[in-house]
């Protein structure tokens, strides 16, 4: 017997009552909420005149008038639409910086490695103590597989760049701020440990009375005429250093606002039960105040995920730093458009997608309490 498939059976009969319903309401309920009143009918019209000024050149620009995949560069000098062969020619530069040539398997493979252990570290299954350790041996292999040694050739910091940069940055300043943040929330509530109160607020005030381009002048300029060579850090951990003291005086007010939203009564009950500090810090109010926090936190981070960027005022090749590096050959007519669009497209996907597993933990959190 041949079994027809189910769209097959239903073509050319007519649609069911309750559907063609169902899209008339659909319809009916668009059209209210894009004209229902004066105000949203004018804001449709100027929105829609937008589009209709914006979206056409720009698909021409973008799409039908560019230069997708020819090598040549004259084809970019004649085309009328984005160079976007430049993006494909020098995407290993833009991608890797400087890192020298033949070794460039091992930043991409540090890209890799970063990216997966992500994606992996957002599923609930993994969030169990060995992820740490995971997270622990996979930056010891990044270091060595940046850096080299033990068989690899030696590359210094000087000569690493572009996205990876950006993603280590990203990961270890987070990483490290992340608790560093919630010690420093806990010492600035202190009421029992009054020198600990005061030396956390002094931390916590003077960073956030700092722009981040000043901490990244005094760890890069300043440090090195009051240290000697051999106490001096080089200049990649320098700027880690003061990325992570940043983000971790902004992530302890955030936690300290969680902490603050818990009800006094939720100790209170801990010491009840006879539960330590610790534990009543680590099992009855942090989850508590995390849960309150988590939209700030996810803002937080995302601005230090862009605040990555600016170590390229120091002299370290960030993606950025990558992207304008490119621009220099004088074999292309240097289109800094598209660019800065595909370096653009990249933050937007680190951002976005750490926003969107921000949502997640909140719809969560909403499910569990």
């Amino acid at each position: 017997m041949i079994v027809k498939p189910l769209s097959a059976e239903l073509a050319g009969q007519p649609m069911p009552p309750f559907a063609l319903a169902a899209l008339t309401n659909r319809a009916r309920e668009t059209v209210k909420l894009l004209f229902g009143s004066p105000l949203n009918a004018m804001l449709t019209l100027i929105f829609g005149a937008g589009l209709f000024a914006v979206v056409p050149p720009m698909t021409r620009w973008l799409v039908l008038d560019a230069v997708l995949f020819d090598p040549d560069p004259n084809a970019c000098r004649a085309a009328s639409g984005a160079c976007w062969s430049f993006i494909h020619a020098k995407s290993g530069q833009l991608l890797l910086g400087i890192y020298p040539f033949d070794e460039r398997w091992r930043p991409a493979l540090v890209c890799v490695l970063i990216i997966a252990l992500l994606g992996w570290s957002v599923r609930p299954a993994s969030w169990k103590p060995r992820l740490l350790a995971l997270w622990v041996v996979a930056l010891m292999l990044v270091g060595w597989l940046m850096g080299g040694g033990f068989g690899l050739a030696s590359v210094p910091t000087s000569s690493w760049g572009g996205l990876p940069v950006t993603l280590i940055l990203t990961v270890v300043a987070i990483g490290v701020a992340f608790p560093a943040g919630i010690l420093l929330a806990l010492g600035r509530r202190s009421t029992t440990m009054p020198a600990m109160r005061i030396v956390t607020v002094a931390f916590i005030e003077g960073i956030r009375g700092l722009p981040l381009l000043s901490i990244l002048y005094v760890a890069s300029i300043m440090l090195p005429l009051f240290l000697p060579d051999y106490l001096l850090p080089d200049k990649f951990v320098r700027a880690l250093i003061a990325l992570t003291l940043f983000a971790s005086a902004y992530l302890a007010e955030v936690i300290r606002g969680g902490l603050q939203a818990v009800p006094t009564g939720q100790n209170e009950a801990a010491q009840a039960l006879g539960l330590s500090f610790w534990q009543t810090q680590r099992l009855v109010v942090l989850p508590q105040a995390i849960q309150v926090a988590i939209p700030a936190l996810a803002n937080t981070i995302i601005v230090m995920i862009k605040n990555t960027s600016l170590v390229l005022v120091v002299g370290l090749f960030d993606l950025i730093s990558s992207g304008k590096a490119t621009l220099a050959d004088p074999a292309w007519p240097s289109p800094a458009a598209e660019t800065f669009l595909f370096v653009g497209a990249i933050f937007f996907a680190l951002s976005f997608s750490f926003a969107r597993f921000s949502d997640f933990l909140e719809r969560r959190a909403r499910v569990r309490y």
